[in-house]
């Protein structure tokens, strides 16, 4: 995490991924978690940044595509974020949001849900999309929206697609991300050693991936150093 100046505030960025929060943490006044997909460990994180003086939250990061059309690389700021779970819908600050696609250059528009486990099939995506509207999703937003709800803090999304909905997850990439948001390398390998046929899914999933990473390296450079958000105050 990058260090910022306790007096100013800073800006609280929730990643599922360290790769996401090294990111992030390029910015003066970020300080960027990664959850690793544990729902509860990425609350206490964000609620431990809140209480160091964090003054608002953006949900950072890849996402899964669930809509046509939404190709690797593509960047999404939300307009809301819709919990799977409950349908729940959280609102995102205007002003903020306003900010991030006047900065960013070919990007859409659109809600974004939060899941609790990865979408894996292609179906299930589709099935996503047709029930919330939402183009993209990802296990970080919603729990990032609710405490910014809660403790009545700025909210935005920036989300990058890394598997666009026709894409499907091969056994490997579930068993990739470690609790700390590092990649498992062996769990990956001995995965692929139990089924070889996937590495094909696999190393498209890598290329896809990359992309998108590249995307939100961009979008994070032109974001400036609180992420497009105003005085911190």
């Amino acid at each position: 995490m990058s260090e910022a100046s306790g007096h100013r505030g800073f800006v609280i960025a929730v990643c599922g991924l360290r790769a996401e929060a090294r990111i992030a943490a390029r910015s003066a006044e970020v300080k960027a978690i990664a959850g690793g997909g544990d729902a509860r460990r990425l609350g206490g994180l964000i609620q431990e940044q809140i209480a160091r003086g964090g003054k608002a939250i953006i949900s950072f990061g890849i996402a899964a595509g669930l809509a046509p059309g939404f190709d690797a690389g593509t960047c999404i700021v939300g307009s809301e974020v819709v919990s799977a779970s409950d349908r729940k819908r959280y609102a995102i600050n205007r002003s903020w949001t306003g900010e991030l696609r006047s900065r960013l250059v070919r990007v859409e528009f659109a809600p974004i849900a939060g899941v609790d486990r990865p979408l894996v099939a292609t179906a299930e995506k589709l099935a996503l999309h047709g029930k919330t509207q939402a183009v993209a999703a990802d296990m970080e937003s919603h729990i990032a929206a609710e405490l910014a709800a809660r403790h009545r803090l700025p909210f935005a999304l920036l989300r990058v697609v890394a598997d666009p909905v026709e894409r499907q997850l091969p056994p490997a990439a579930l068993v990739g991300m470690r609790q700390d948001g590092e990649i498992d390398l062996a769990a990956v390998i001995a995965s692929l050693a139990r089924n070889p046929t996937q590495l094909r899914a696999l190393m498209g999933l890598a290329f896809d991936t990359k992309r998108a990473f590249a995307a939100l390296l961009r979008c994070n450079d032109l974001l400036g150093p609180r992420l497009g958000f105003g005085d911190l105050g």
